[in-house]
């Protein structure tokens, strides 16, 4: 797995398929559950063929042929429309997919959807395809600003209304703009968070921690034997602590003038408390999977551990209620709890030949449907819908834990900054990795890390 754009391992790696469902990742912050790609590739729908990119499935239009988008756009005829679907790794999640385009042909005689679901790295397929007239009219990803720059994004501002603003999680509405223009519409959000075995807390005498001072104790209180204090990854903690202690800190990645804001005095103590953490020898390395699988925390290797949404089901079936979830700690005097929030976002290709078309199938499935937002979010994986009112009309988000999720990533969600990239993110997981291992001083590398980013914003904004 590799890191994302904040130098989050596992999370949404801008280039990589982050996670299957699961995946949303979108930074540190950000990976879903990340089950291996096993959907099922031979669905068969009213017809089907098996392209060299992937697995092509399409809805034949109701008593109609389908003919091609630039047929149709010059003809005046039945229209197809290729959505292009990354392979999640749950079950059912194709076939949710041809049903909904089914759905909205039955309602939409002439729009025939033809949906292609492709395995392996998504991304350079993407990429690739978008380069060329017959790139696919729809498809989900992750917005950054190259993707404005290259002309690879319709602005999708007319499908949001003032009500529809008003109703939509902010944080996804600002990861999917960029100059004040909506690019993208959300489709799952995927916050992660902290995990904790209430038993084991209640025997050492424990609350959930609220800073890191009280993570670093509670980690070490509870490491015995077997069972490790806190497991963040094989990596030690180091991906998902370097971007997360930024903002636990009070500060962020850039301000408001996309200039590097992460270089404070409250950060080098966070990363010196990071440091702290990750050499106390509490913490789980070694495991059979890495954090956004929830197997090692199921099989009691440790005590706390960092996962997403999509590994409540499991754990739920796990320890029943004999769990509780927290956000990532205020990290000093000025900070704050935080939550990463990831997820996918779905597209339209501005060189479609049906661009109308394909923003009225977009509006159609993820701003209008309310019951298939809720299908697509909770009846396979285990996430939020975007839609404020979608998610408080979801029974299974309303009680317990998962409702607990809810009120904290509404509270303390922040997301991934279109304009960070790849190159950004490793040099803020190098400084901090420098720190950890190899004792650097916290202000000097953060010192580094800007230079560094600000030579890569320098590269981003002159094109």
């Amino acid at each position: 797995m590799s890191s994302d754009a904040y130098g989050n391992k596992g999370s949404r790696a801008r280039g990589v398929t982050r996670r299957r469902f699961v995946r949303s990742a979108a930074l540190v912050v950000g990976g879903s559950a990340l089950l291996a790609a096993c959907g099922d590739n031979t669905v068969a729908p009213a017809s089907s063929t098996t392209a060299a990119s992937g697995t092509t499935a399409t809805t034949a239009a109701a008593g109609g042929t389908a003919t091609t988008a630039a047929a149709a756009a010059s003809s005046g005829g039945p229209i197809t429309l290729s959505h292009w679907y990354h392979q999640y790794g749950e079950d059912g999640t194709q076939q949710a997919a041809l049903k909904y385009a089914a759905d909205y042909t039955k309602a939409n005689p002439n729009v025939t959807i033809k949906v292609e679901w492709i395995p392996g790295d998504y991304d350079s397929k993407l990429n690739a395809a978008l380069l060329t007239p017959e790139g696919p009219d729809i498809y989900e990803g992750h917005l950054t600003n190259s993707m404005v720059q290259a002309g690879q994004v319709a602005p999708l501002d007319d499908l949001f209304t003032d009500d529809i603003k008003k109703d939509f999680d902010k944080v996804a509405l600002a990861r999917n703009t960029v100059d004040g223009k909506i690019y993208g519409v959300q489709m799952i959000n995927d916050p992660q968070l902290f995990y904790y075995r209430k038993s084991l807390l209640d025997k050492a005498g424990l609350k959930p921690p609220t800073t890191m001072d009280e993570l670093i104790n509670a980690s070490k209180a509870l490491n015995s034997g077997k069972v490790k204090g806190l497991y963040m990854g094989n990596d030690g903690g180091i991906g998902l602590m370097a971007g997360n202690l930024v903002y636990a800190a009070g500060a962020k990645f850039l301000d408001d003038n996309n200039k590097p804001a992460f270089n404070t005095d409250a950060v080098a103590a966070a990363w010196a408390q990071g440091k702290t953490l990750a050499s106390s020898n509490t913490l789980l390395v070694g495991a059979p999977t890495d954090w956004w699988d929830p197997s090692a925390f199921d099989q009691n290797l440790a005590a706390m551990t960092w996962n997403g949404l999509w590994a409540m089901p499991t754990i739920t079936k796990t320890f029943a209620d004999d769990f509780g979830v927290f956000p990532f700690p205020a990290a000093g005097p000025s900070g704050k709890p935080v939550i990463y929030s990831g997820g996918w976002a779905e597209f339209v290709n501005p060189k479609s030949k049906n661009v109308q078309a394909a923003k009225d199938y977009v509006n159609w499935l993820w701003l209008k449907s309310a019951d298939k937002q809720q299908d697509w979010s909770l009846s396979y994986g285990f996430h939020i819908p975007p839609r404020i009112s979608t998610a408080n009309g979801a029974a299974a988000l309303k009680s317990g834990n998962a409702a607990t999720v809810v009120d904290l990533t509404n509270k303390y969600g922040y997301g991934d900054l279109t304009i960070w990239n790849a190159a950004m993110g490793t040099a803020l997981t190098d400084a901090f990795t420098n720190v950890v291992q190899k004792n650097a001083d916290p202000k000097a590398e953060l010192a580094a890390a800007t230079t560094k980013v600000q030579a890569e914003l320098d590269k981003v904004l002159k094109k």
